[in-house]
């Protein structure tokens, strides 16, 4: 039987005072709704209402029941309600991975805006280098940056794309001199990052000419943190392929050097995952929709701050010669 639907049944008939004022409110016959209430009263092995030709009543046990079902009921529609608006307006917590480096230098700042516009929502943002199974470890949503996507049952929004530059460091450069092609990195010492759906060890570029740069030997240092190998690069180990945000602040300062400039390695895309487009809740759509409009505009922050520096440094050399 349906439990859920005999309790109301049963609400509105002693809230109606009758059979057939009940059954009129819910469309049904008569015989239909003293059916529902015989079955459930049988289902307890409680009477739960005295009949007589002419009135019902409530027996104590009718009466103790209603009360239960009244409370019941109101926690069912409550919850009902809020389901229902969870497609509707964002609100809760939101459960967000994304990769460290990623997640420190573009989507945190996000956050931060959408969170301003979205009051109602809160975020749980949890950074690593592994890319989770959104449904075992409870995540709403995953902010991926691949190339390309392994195939799978989860629903990809590609929200923007980002790139990484060739970076040393100008101590390693006045020992080793700087390269002036892709040819030449072969002469020089080429720190590997081994990042998850992003391979290291092949350096691929923009340009039909110079497609690709595979490290002749292996690396004499492989990381899987951008940050961590950006200290190294500044350390003088070699020559990285940094994430542009990661690279930004010692391009700026001066410790980093961008080398080959004029090479343009191949955009990273970023995609947001999540489980599935019915019922879609609110959080999810929301998020997806403003990281599609920010992310794009937050590249385009990093470039021009690329640029900046980049003129900068040749003012300066200028200004030595």
């Amino acid at each position: 039987m349906d439990k859920l639907g005999s309790m109301r049944m049963f609400v509105r008939v002693a809230q109606a005072g009758g059979f057939a004022k009940a059954a009129a409110r819910a469309s049904l016959s008569t015989a239909a709704v003293s059916r529902a209430i015989m079955e459930l009263e049988s289902n307890l092995q409680t009477r739960l209402f005295n009949r007589t030709t002419r009135q019902i009543s409530l027996t104590d046990a009718g009466r103790r029941y209603l009360a239960h079902c009244e409370r019941i009921l109101n926690q069912v529609d409550l919850a009902d309600a809020e389901a229902k608006g969870a497609s509707a307006q964002p609100a809760g917590r939101l459960r967000i991975h994304a990769t460290a480096s990623f997640g420190q230098h573009y989507l945190t700042p996000l956050l931060a805006q959408y969170t301003a516009q979205f009051e109602n929502v809160s975020v749980d943002l949890v950074l690593s280098q592994r890319t989770p199974d959104l449904l075992e470890d409870k995540f709403d949503v995953a902010i991926v940056v691949a190339q390309n996507l392994k195939d799978s049952s989860l629903v990809s929004q590609r929200v923007g794309f980002t790139r990484s530059v060739l970076c040393a460091s100008p101590g390693y450069l006045a020992e080793r001199g700087t390269p002036h092609t892709l040819a030449d990195l072969e002469q020089h010492t080429c720190l590997q990052l081994n990042v998850h759906d992003i391979p290291g060890a092949q350096w691929r570029f923009e340009e039909s000419e110079a497609e690709s740069f595979r490290m002749p030997k292996p690396a004499p240092l492989t990381v899987n943190m951008a940050e961590a190998l950006a200290q190294a690069v500044q350390a003088g180990m070699g020559i990285g392929m940094l994430p542009l945000p990661t690279a930004l602040q010692g391009i700026r300062e001066g410790s980093l050097i961008h080398v080959l400039p004029d090479v343009r390695p191949v955009p990273h895309n970023i995609y947001a995952l999540y489980a599935s487009r019915q019922y879609l809740d609110a959080k999810i759509k929301t998020l997806v929709d403003f990281l599609r409009e920010a992310v794009p505009q937050k590249f385009a922050e990093h470039e021009q701050a690329l640029d900046s520096a980049h003129a900068r440094r040749a003012r300066a050399m200028a200004c030595v010669e």
